[in-house]
């Protein structure tokens, strides 16, 4: 094997393939997020299918590629949670052990009025809810009083939505620095929105506070050695930008994010590219629209044979999910689930089952082992195997 010089990483954010062993213990019964999308009449992907996704141990609902140009695993998830924040940090090489809190009664009246005190303004709502009701039900008190809606989900975060004629996104974007200081959830996210009531519309200008990961991930390993992390999407909030030395956000959809992508596969640069498809999970997997969700992965697929083609022979591709979220499961919430592992590129095999992998963290490892960096991680690189 020639020398590998940039990895792109892409998160198909809420891929999910399949209930993990213990997901019963995370209130999931079966869940299959690929296997419910791919019914839909929606769905079609014949990159990925060629690349090997149905290939995969455990799928056995679509029809498998005879000579898969990729090498492929089902990973499983050895951190406590199915949320983003922690599914992305043991992708980086962090297995957490506890799960980060969640407020399904939202949250206790000491943080609320810490939260008060230090805003200056009352809350309204506090309750898990969804983003787009959330304003419907409390936005028209929140612009009579400038009270601001604080709400939460099954995820672990404090979501802070405020109309922009009545707190300006910057002043938003202020009082979600405050919460973090008081708060101890995985992120905290503005949500700014405009309109008029029954009308409101929620904006592009939603930007995410994360916890600091609490060690090291693979992205500290390579910008300390001087070598590129370029975060596509909303890696950089989940980071809370460490390890991070160039980040591009998405302003659309998925399709702005693979835009940039491409660009960036046209520059010449050493490291990792890590890119965040937010769209599935945002708009379709928490929102149960199994046909949206379908249409997006085909959508995709067309653009991932874009991307294919501008691969140079020192490239290597990884394409992985960071939890699940069946758009055909009960409630909202995300699912606990494995997820896929597509790795391609022109100096590795062709055709190789990995199997069923044990951590996310075997994707940091790897990518350790390719540019020769530091990390200490409980994952086991894979790249003997790719030779």
């Amino acid at each position: 094997m020639e020398k590998i010089n940039r990895v792109f990483l892409i998160v198909l954010d809420s891929v999910g393939i399949g209930g993990a062993s213990d997901a019963r213990y995370f209130g999931d019964e079966n869940p299959n997020t690929l296997k419910t999308i791919a019914a839909s009449e929606k769905f079609y992907t014949p990159n990925l299918a060629q690349l090997g996704l149905f290939n995969i141990d455990g799928i056995n609902f679509y029809q498998r590629e005879e000579n898969p140009l990729g090498s492929f695993a089902r990973v499983v998830e050895a951190s406590v949670g199915k949320d983003t924040t922690i599914g992305h940090w043991e992708i980086a090489g962090i297995i957490s052990e506890r799960p980060l809190p969640t407020y399904p009664d939202g949250f206790p009246p000491e943080i609320i009025s810490e939260l008060e005190k230090n805003f200056g303004r009352k809350i309204l709502c506090n309750k898990p809810y969804s983003g787009t009701q959330v304003i419907h039900d409390f936005g028209q008190a929140h612009e009579a009083t400038g009270d601001l809606i604080v709400y939460t989900s099954a995820d672990s975060v404090l979501q802070i939505a405020a109309h922009e004629n009545i707190v300006s996104v910057d002043e938003l974007y202020n009082f979600c620095r405050i919460a973090r200081e008081i708060s101890d959830v995985g992120r905290i996210i503005a949500r700014p929105f405009v309109g008029k009531f029954p009308n409101y519309e929620r904006t592009p200008r939603r930007h995410d506070f994360s916890l600091k990961p609490p060690k090291k991930t693979i992205l500290d390993a390579l910008n300390e050695k001087n070598l590129a992390t370029i975060a596509v999407g909303k890696i950089f909030d989940i980071f809370a930008g460490q390890g991070i030395n160039r980040s591009l956000g998405i302003n659309e959809n998925n399709s702005d994010g693979m835009k940039k992508t491409l660009k960036l596969a046209e520059e010449d640069f050493q490291g990792l590219c890590f890119v965040n498809l937010v769209d599935f999970d945002m708009k379709f997997g928490h929102r149960r629209d199994i046909d949206g969700y379908a249409q997006a992965m085909t959508t995709f697929d067309m653009e991932l044979g874009k991307f294919l083609s501008k691969m140079r022979d020192d490239d290597l591709l990884m394409i992985t999910a960071d939890h699940g979220c069946d758009p055909a499961a009960k409630g909202t919430d995300h699912t606990r689930e494995n997820v896929p592992l597509i790795v391609y590129g022109k100096q590795i095999r062709a055709g190789f089952n990995f199997g069923t992998l044990k951590t996310f963290a075997d994707i940091a490892a790897t990518i350790a082992e390719i540019f020769s960096v530091k990390l200490k991680t409980n994952g086991k690189s894979f790249l003997n195997q790719l030779k």
